[in-house]
């Protein structure tokens, strides 16, 4: 296996001026990751704080009236919060906590799958030693030196705090029957035709009427004095293009 072809690619394969990292699966398909810098970090990690914070304050007062039974239950309340919230989000919710979601963020592994039980437990066991000697001082140097923003459970884990790039939504073309132009296109011509039906939304009739003028000649189509028709067949042929994807 060439290094090119390695699994995974490390980040020192990145652009200088590039934190985006480049994975490449067994099965062949290249995965990008950004990851998270310290400031959204810090956001998500203090959103998660405030979200704990008002959770014990709520438990308090309504277990404060159990007495020494409801002093137990907060106990165990504190115990599963302080040491649980963080590993449960990651691992059953797709490596977001409440913070990180709101932030953009996820938990994933070095090679870009899904965080588990033992990595997510031992980077959160972790935080002990990232918060010395106070405000998660140690962590905020470790990620401030990490090409990858790693603090110091990141890099005992084998995780990584990544951006949750949503997939770009492709524009929907008109609602009108498929039709099947007069030659076979070229992929060129293809890609001009769906190009034109996919954006002609964000353009004005005029401009719409004119690059349908430019498009009717290369595919043969029959000339008409109405300049919507034009438009219509070119729609009708994206239709039909887009069905044979």
């Amino acid at each position: 296996m060439s290094p090119s072809k390695a699994w995974p690619r490390t980040a020192t394969q990145s652009a200088a001026l590039d934190t985006r990292i480049r994975l490449e699966t067994p099965e062949g398909i290249d995965l990008a990751l950004r990851p998270a810098g310290l400031l959204s970090r810090s956001l998500a990690l203090g959103i998660d704080l405030v979200i704990r914070g008002v959770l014990l304050v709520a438990l308090f007062f309504l277990l404060d009236a159990l007495g020494e039974f409801g002093g137990g239950l907060f106990a165990l309340a504190l115990f599963l919060i302080n040491w649980w919230y963080m590993v449960l989000f990651e691992v059953l919710h797709q490596g977001r906590t409440p913070g990180k979601q709101l932030m953009g963020l996820r938990v994933v592994h070095d090679d870009g799958t899904p965080v588990g039980w033992s990595a997510s437990l031992l980077r959160n066991l972790l935080r002990l030693i990232d918060m010395l000697p106070f405000g998660y001082s140690v962590g905020a140097f470790s990620c401030l030196q990490h090409p990858l923003f790693k603090r110091l459970g990141d890099l005992a884990a084998g995780t990584l705090v990544i951006y949750s790039d949503t997939p770009t939504q492709r524009p929907l073309l008109p609602q009108v029957p498929p039709l099947l132009p007069a030659l076979a296109l070229t992929l060129d011509e293809q890609r001009a035709v769906l190009a034109f039906a996919e954006r002609q939304q964000g353009l004005s009739p005029a401009r719409v009427e004119e690059l349908a003028a430019i498009l009717v000649a290369p595919l043969q189509m029959h000339a008409d004095p109405d300049p919507q028709y034009a438009v219509g067949q070119l729609n009708g042929i994206a239709r039909g293009v887009a069905g044979s994807i």
